[in-house]
This record gives structure tokens, sequence and C-alpha cells, in this order.
């Protein structure tokens, strides 16, 4: 039965930037569109993240373009959820680990936070070897002390957080430009077939019935569809300073919305295109063991036999790997606060995270090399994939309750079909917990 919050009064998340971006209340459409563009950036960092790296890349290689049927429809599913996110935070002024803890008993919410932190030390994780690896590509640094010199950005983070949200917005925007540039380069040079990518954007009956296809598969979803970004936009969404009416919470969604699915938009080109390179680069050259970001870098010179393909990957990698920092940090910060109301330094937090993903990182690099690594980054995405149930579920609930949603409840097409995404979240990966285990 539905039931209102257990408490109305509730610090803003992130109180130090809370509504610090001014919208014009009577600009025009594109002065509001622009006030409202940089919080879908942001979010949509964490769909092409260096976890996402290795799953497209083992993805490509494996079979080709089949699996970016997968990549479409888990964008489509990323739109729809990050839809509901962004709503939740504009409508109740809450970030969904708030309205998780004003819902839920203590238990409840300190077990949702627990596997909230587990996927997002998956994440640090990904992240960190990711930055290790282009470091180790780039520069010959060992893969040891590239984990160990990932803990340093903590101070770099620090610096811009001091310097308005708009900064932050900036950055992120600009690394995501190098990245674009830098697959669109990979895209030119590796010549894909416009045919089979096309043929590749329709579902195959074979993801479900290949066990291998379809284990890829859902790593892709869970690398795809992050946890930590339903939380994450709830709350930065809230930075933009937006009439509190019921017509301001409307024209804030909108707005919010098309800003989220352009960005996402864009998150799909570059992981399409992670795929495609290595379709085009290792499939069909019958290097259909490439698996890993290493493998993938040193190969990808030679079998396209043009100079930069290498050294270009490695440095959209470390892009990628210094902006999900940036977006992890936030996430991680609004999560412990929404769920436990403990406010910590946020160089303290970021320490706390980096050192939670930095610890297996080594252990594994030291024991296990390069190998190791890469099957360490796609087990983080199937452990993201795993959590992100707990994330959905209470999302759906909540946009889908008049109580707390009043007039911005889900309406019943969108209400159904936020049901059925989850329910095809659930499936999925109850399947791939059952596969795992026995």
């Amino acid at each position: 039965m539905a039931k209102a919050w257990k408490n109305n009064n509730v610090t803003p998340s992130l109180p130090e930037v809370y509504s610090s971006v001014n919208v014009p209340q009577f600009g025009t459409f594109w002065q509001k569109l622009k006030a409202f563009a940089g919080p879908g950036l942001m979010v949509a960092v964490g769909y092409m993240d260096p976890g996402n790296w290795a799953t497209d890349i083992a993805g490509g290689a494996q079979f080709g373009y089949m699996l970016l049927s997968v990549i479409l429809l888990s964008n489509l599913f990323a739109m729809l959820l990050q839809h509901l996110s962004l709503k939740l935070g504009i409508v109740t002024g809450r970030d969904l680990a708030q309205a998780c803890r004003g819902a839920y008993s203590k238990p409840v919410a300190i077990f949702l936070w627990i596997l909230c932190e587990i996927a997002i030390a998956a994440c640090d994780l990904a992240e960190v070897i990711g930055s290790a690896l282009a470091l180790n590509l780039l520069f010959g640094m060992p893969l040891t002390m590239g984990v160990v010199v990932t803990v340093l950005d903590v101070l770099v983070l620090l610096y811009f957080q001091g310097k308005g949200f708009r900064v932050l917005e900036s950055i992120v925007a600009a690394l995501i430009f190098m990245i674009f540039c830098c697959f669109a380069y990979e895209i030119v040079v590796s010549q894909p077939s416009v045919n089979e990518m096309l043929g590749g954007l329709i579902p195959k009956p074979e993801i479900i019935s290949n066990p291998s296809a379809l284990y890829v598969a859902i790593g892709i979803l869970g690398a795809t569809v992050m946890p930590h970004n339903l939380y994450l936009h709830s709350s930065i969404v809230q930075t933009r300073n937006f009439q509190k009416t019921d017509e301001g919470k409307r024209s804030a969604i909108k707005f919010a919305t098309i800003d989220s699915n352009i960005s996402l938009s864009l998150a799909f080109l570059i992981n399409a295109a992670i795929l495609i390179l290595a379709a085009a680069s290792f499939h069909n050259s019958g290097n259909t063991n490439v698996a890993d970001i290493h493998d993938a870098y040193h190969l990808l010179d030679p079998v396209l036999g043009v100079k930069f393909a290498g050294i270009l990957f490695a440095v959209a990698l470390l892009a990628s790997g210094q902006n999900s920092t940036l977006t992890g940090t936030l996430a991680g910060q609004i999560v412990m606060e929404g769920f436990l109301n403990i406010k910590l330094k946020p160089w303290k937090r970021r320490l706390l995270t980096r050192l939670i993903a930095v610890i297996p990182a080594l252990v594994v690099t030291i024991i296990y090399g390069e190998k190791g690594t890469g099957d360490l980054l796609v087990l983080s995405q199937v452990i993201l994939s795993l959590q992100l149930s707990f994330a959905v579920v209470p999302l759906v609930m909540f946009t889908s309750d008049k109580l707390k949603m009043g007039n911005f409840a889900n309406s019943p097409v969108l209400r159904i079909s936020s049901w059925i995404v989850a329910i095809i979240i659930i499936g999925l990966n109850s399947y791939l917990l059952w596969d795992t285990l026995f």
C-alpha cells in the first residue's frame, strides 16, 4: 500500500551546489535548454566508462556486430530510467537515496546502501583499472604504479570542485568531446560494413540461445545502465534554480529530459563505436579472442595498417577514466549522505572509495598481471548488473506513487513500460546469477 514520506524536511542533496545554476524564468526555449544542459552529460559519463570498453570489445571481437542491438536496447532502457530519476529529484526535492531512506525501514535502507556501495566500488574498480591501463599503454608505466597513481586524482578533483558546478560540467563535456573525436578517427580507418552495422541493430535469437553471448550481453546491460547514475541524476538535476511551482517543475522535467536524451544518444554512439571498432578490426580478421583493452591497443595499428589508432584509443581510455572518476565521486557522496544522513568531506569520501577499489586492483595486478585486470573489468560490470534491480525497482515504485509524486506520478503507459524494463532487468540478472552459481 502506498505511503507518504516518513519525514518531509530533507536537507537538499549536495547542498553546496543546490540551486546554484540559474534558469531564466522568461527565457527562450534555447536559453532554458542551455541552462539545463550539463547534468545529462555527467550522467552519460557512466555509460561510457572503462568497464563498458571491456564488455564492448569482448562483444565485438567474439560476435561481430550482433550485440549492437543490446547496446541500443540498453540505451533505450537508460533513457527511460534516467527520465524517472530526474523527475523524482525535480518533483520531490529528494535524490533516490533520500527517497529510499524516507520510504523504507532503517534495516532495508542500510541493506540498499550496502548494495549501492558495492556497485560504486565495482564502478570505481573499472575506473582505476582503466586509467592504470591507459597510463601503461601511453607511457609504459607499470600497472601496479598506475593503480597507485590513480589515488592522487583526489587532489585534482578537489581543486575543480571548488570552482563551481558549471566548471565540473565543462570539464566533463571537454573530455567527452575528446573521446568522440578519437573514436570518429577509429571508425573512419576501420571501414566497418554499413549493412552489417544496421543488421546488428536488429535483435537476434542467438543472443539468448548462446550462453557466451548472453553473458557478454548482460555485462553490456550492466555496464550501460549504471545503478549509481540513477542516484546521481536525481541529485544533480537539483543544481538548477527553477521555479518550484507545478508549471516550473513541468518545464524543468521537459528540459532536463531533453538534456538527458541528447547526452545518452552521444553515449550510445561512443559505446557502439567501441563495439563496431572491435568487430571491424578483430572479428573480421579472425582475432575473435581479443577480450581486453591491452590486446586491443596492441593489435589496432597492425590490423588496421595505420598509425595512431592505438594511441588515440589509449587517449580516449584515459579521458574516459578521468571523467568517470569525477562522477563516481559525486555519486558516492550522494549515496552516503542520502541513505545514512552522514556527511563526509569530499576528500575523505573520495579517498575511502578509491582505497576500496585500489586494494583488489593492486592484488590482481601483482598476482595475475594484465590478464587478471581484463577479467576483473568484466566481473565489475556483472556486479553492477546484479545490483541494478535494487535501484530500478524503488525508482519505478516511487515515481508511480501519487502520494509521493502528486500530479507528476507516472502515466499508465509510462508505469507499464517502466515495470516491463524492471522485469527484463530482474529476469536477465536472475539468469546470470543462476548460471554463474550452478
